[in-house]
């Protein structure tokens, strides 16, 4: 039996509310009371098996019955959220994005547009969640959020830092590995032109842009480290160990914007061609 205590904000007494949601087993109930206990809100068929020292299949089981009863809601297979007594006898909930990412693919951080409104670098708050993992990982949509994941090479799984989300850590790409993540791969943070916004928010608010050049050396790209010098010298932004940089451009003509056609002048000093008119390179969001 789980028994909610509520706290009456006026008078400041207990008040002890029993029988909420009926049909736990003595073990079913010991069960959500440890891990929720220990702060899971996620949890898969082996946190089950591991808590209650039962084999694979009655694990498995037990996570059928409990979802069935209301207690779990399956999020994707063998993995779980458990849904609190404070959802009331309808067990409508879900918890942050942010959290269920972090169980869709291992290892993972949050990355690209995700990323940019995260760290305040667009006011846009994207409605994909971008989950970037050196893994093999599917895409999925839970709870009506479409969760995107990019596999990487391991080179480039790098530049993420611990998060609190509601008192548990997740992975999310530093500021500066978000503008490289969104150099290399436009398409997923809505384009150069919002790159270009992301670098000038970033820039007034002190990017360290020695970490960008690093990071850029590191990631090894040369479409990626084109676009960023590109960007830099349009918004005047003094980036450091810029000659370095230029030097290692690949001979070959990347699109400065690979979301949009491939038309425009090629640009010998930066090896791109420029299909982004720099007109449309100024701020699109207050």
């Amino acid at each position: 039996m789980f028994i909610l205590y509520v706290r009456n904000a006026g008078v400041g007494t207990i008040e002890q509310t029993q029988n909420i949601r009926q049909g736990l087993s003595t073990r079913e109930s010991r069960l959500l009371a440890r891990l929720a206990g220990a702060g899971h809100q996620i949890i898969s068929v082996d946190d089950i098996e591991t808590t209650l020292e039962v084999p694979p299949n009655t694990a498995r089981e037990i996570a059928s019955r409990l979802t069935e009863k209301g207690w779990l809601d399956r999020l994707f297979p063998g993995t779980y959220l458990i849904i609190p007594l404070t959802a009331g006898e309808e067990a409508v909930y879900t918890t942050h994005e942010y959290l269920i990412a972090a169980h869709v693919a291992e290892p993972m951080y949050i990355g690209y547009y995700s990323a940019l409104s995260h760290h305040g670098l667009t006011e846009q708050v994207p409605r994909t969640v971008y989950v970037v993992t050196p893994t093999r990982a599917q895409s999925r949509e839970i709870h009506g959020v479409p969760y995107r994941v990019t596999t990487v090479t391991e080179q480039k799984f790098f530049g993420f830092e611990p998060t609190s989300i509601e008192g548990t850590t997740v992975q999310v790409s530093d500021l500066e590995k978000t503008l490289v993540d969104c150099a290399d791969h436009p398409e997923f943070c809505g384009g150069l032109r919002k790159l270009a916004t992301a670098m000038r928010t970033a820039d007034d608010r002190g990017c360290d842009w020695d970490t960008v050049s690093e990071y850029l050396e590191r990631l090894d790209n040369g479409a990626a480290t084109k676009r960023i010098v590109y960007l830099a010298d349009q918004l005047g932004i003094d980036l450091p160990g810029r000659g370095e940089l230029v030097a290692s451009f690949t001979s070959g003509y990347s699109l400065l914007d690979p979301t949009r056609p491939d038309t425009g002048s090629t640009d010998g000093t930066y090896r791109l061609r420029i299909n982004v008119e720099p007109a449309m390179l100024e701020p699109t969001e207050p």
